[in-house]
């Protein structure tokens, strides 16, 4: 493990939350390493909604890269790649080299790294139903909250059999009046109770199967077509059909998990296992970006107040020799102070990026 390189925090998804968790913990000065295999639903997204200052030109794969971009220009190391395994690892106490505290050992490909603490922003998949469907983006849609405004006193489709289906596709009549439920042929699951307040909507339930799809030059959706021969015009729609959340790699570290497959978090992001976060789509609450970058943003606040060195406890002043000396501050690492005093325009930052350089 000696040759392992070793960081404060590694965070192990490069979304929203992940990303914003790695720009607070670099600019708080832990040195950071994000492990991200890329895609996410942040990254399939055509046009940003609902995040302020972010105009809707911006697509998902456009707003990653800038972040990308801000987290190393702070220092933080940003790598391609799929985490297989994430261990905890005893360190050497006092009768070793290390400070006593385990470590977590980070394993992607012939990547390894150890940290102090981790991060998990895996998020998670949309269940797909089967084609044929509109593209994502272009009439297929997965955030009622994001993309709602997008289709008001438009035709909307609701896809799926759940009671999720029933409660989206009345929520829909806030935003437009035509608003049908396509069941595909399938079986409806939703309850009795809520069949009667369905059905009490001006909502059309269709059980036919869709047979085809047709689009406009622009790509977007215009109708579908059913098994019937029937035909059904639409701007676009959600399918509900669940989501599989990316919980293995904390859930064999012992993370507690709730019914519904989230990570078990605190109001900081912290999971049942000590020196474990998890935030974004990955734990319970509002899947949106803003939601995601907040919850990022208060992980790294409270990974930084476990792991400042500053200010140090009565008892660690007295085991350092009574006082902390002017030589032993600052608590920031030399290859992130340097970054930092770079990146500020210092000059003696110059000096020292040289220096450290030359050496």
């Amino acid at each position: 493990m000696d040759e392992v390189p070793e960081y404060d925090v590694t965070i192990v998804g490069g979304g929203p939350a992940g990303l914003t968790a790695a720009l607070y913990t670099t600019r708080l000065g832990h040195s950071t390493k994000v492990i991200n295999r890329g895609g996410g639903r942040a990254a399939m997204m055509l046009d940003t909604h609902n995040v302020i200052g972010v105009t809707e030109d911006v697509s998902g794969n456009e707003f990653l890269s800038t972040a990308i971009e801000q987290i190393k220009s702070y220092g933080a190391d940003y790598e391609r790649g799929k985490v297989e395994s994430v261990e905890r690892v005893e360190s050497d106490g006092e009768n070793g080299d290390g400070d006593g505290d385990d470590r977590f050992h980070v394993t992607a490909g012939d990547t390894e790294v150890l940290a102090k603490q981790v991060v998990f922003a895996t998020g998670f998949s949309d269940v797909r139903p089967d084609p044929p469907l509109p593209r994502t983006g272009r009439g297929l849609h997965w955030c009622l909250h994001c993309d709602a405004y997008m289709f008001v006193d438009e035709p909307v489709f609701v896809m799926g059999t759940g009671e999720a289906t029933a409660q989206v596709a009345m929520i829909m009549l806030n935003f437009t009046p035509e608003v049908d439920v396509l069941t595909r042929g399938q079986e409806i699951e939703w309850s009795d109770e809520t069949d009667e307040q369905l059905r009490a909507h001006p909502i059309e339930v269709v059980s036919e199967e869709v047979s085809g799809i047709e689009r406009g030059d622009d790509g977007w959706l215009e109708a579908m077509t059913f098994e019937d021969g029937s035909r059904r015009e639409y701007r676009g729609g959600f399918p509900m059909y669940g989501s599989n959340y990316n919980n293995e790699l904390p859930e064999s570290l012992g993370c507690e998990l709730t019914d519904d497959g989230t990570v078990a978090v605190d109001d900081h992001g912290r999971t049942s296992v000590d020196g474990v976060y998890a935030v974004g789509d990955l734990v319970p609450g509002h899947n949106q970006i803003p939601v995601a970058m907040g919850q990022g943003a208060k992980a790294g606040i409270a990974i930084h107040y476990d792991l400042r060195k500053y200010p140090m406890s009565l008892d660690e002043i007295e085991q350092a020799g009574g006082e902390v000396g002017k030589e032993n501050v600052p608590g920031i690492g030399e290859d992130l102070r340097t970054r930092a005093r770079v990146h500020n325009g210092s000059a003696g930052g110059a000096a020292s990026g040289e220096a450290a350089s030359d050496d």
